[in-house]
């Protein structure tokens, strides 16, 4: 069955309604007719089995079957923070990093940061990842949509950040060195329930005084195995890591 978002406020009773982008797919990609049977997960994160009663230019209504509980996202919410990097590979993150479960991506302008942020067209990019995640969310049966910040500084950064449990920086220097066991540590001494921000460089890495300054506010920096990876590849190595640790193993 095909998966589709909806606002609360699109909720009433038993009746569902759907707006928007979704009402071409329904009818015009997927043409479906009433009677179809779809899901549609409310912003609570609970899933509806729905059965689709009416479909116009402007909404697709349906009646909900049943109420299903889903067991779909990590155990802990993972944040991604990544350095601006280069072309569409911020795209690429939030698509893949949705896939495998992050609860939230954070840009950030870094100091070797190459792409220069538009300001002027900043909502329409935020927009725009917005909609990638929730594609990805949506084709990976995910029950919450990952929000997608506009860019912080890295200051900002440092301030949001007192809000999780677990701050961890990637640093290609430790992985340099040999350093392999930080994130397991990490791990063992993290519970479900609990948050865990990860912060990524860009192409050209963290500075010496990024580092430092990351490291005097809490955060715990670490490798990411003996290899050097891309920056859009760090991120997916992290969550896989947690999906394995958190998921797989209990």
């Amino acid at each position: 069955m095909q998966r589709y978002f909806v606002s609360d406020e699109n909720l009433s009773g038993n009746t569902i309604t759907i707006k928007g982008d979704d009402v071409h797919h329904i009818s015009k990609v997927m043409r479906m007719t009433p009677g179809a049977t779809i899901l549609c997960v409310s912003e609570s994160g609970k899933t509806a089995v729905t059965k689709i009663q009416e479909i116009t230019n402007e909404t697709v209504s349906g009646t909900v079957i049943e109420w299903i509980d889903e067991k779909k996202e990590l155990p802990l919410k993972v944040a991604i923070a990544s350095g601006l990097p280069k072309g569409d590979k911020l795209e690429y993150i939030v698509q893949k990093g949705t896939e495998l479960g992050a609860h939230e991506f954070i840009p950030f302008i870094a100091s070797r940061s190459i792409v220069k942020w538009d300001e002027k067209k900043s909502s329409k990019k935020i927009e725009r990842l917005q909609k990638i995640a929730k594609e990805a969310a949506e084709q990976s049966h995910r029950v919450v949509i990952p929000t997608v910040c506009a860019p912080y500084k890295i200051r900002e950064l440092i301030s949001y950040a007192q809000k999780f449990d677990h701050k961890i920086v990637a640093y290609e220097e430790d992985a340099k060195a040999g350093e392999s066991s930080t994130l397991a540590k990490i791990f063992t001494l993290a519970n479900a329930g609990e948050s865990i921000l990860f912060v990524f460089g860009p192409e050209g890495g963290f500075t010496p005084a990024e580092i430092e300054q990351l490291k005097d506010q809490g955060f715990i920096s670490c490798g990411l195995g003996p290899r050097i990876l891309r920056t859009e590849t760090a991120p997916m190595y992290a969550l896989a890591a947690v999906s394995y640790h958190f998921e797989l193993l209990r």
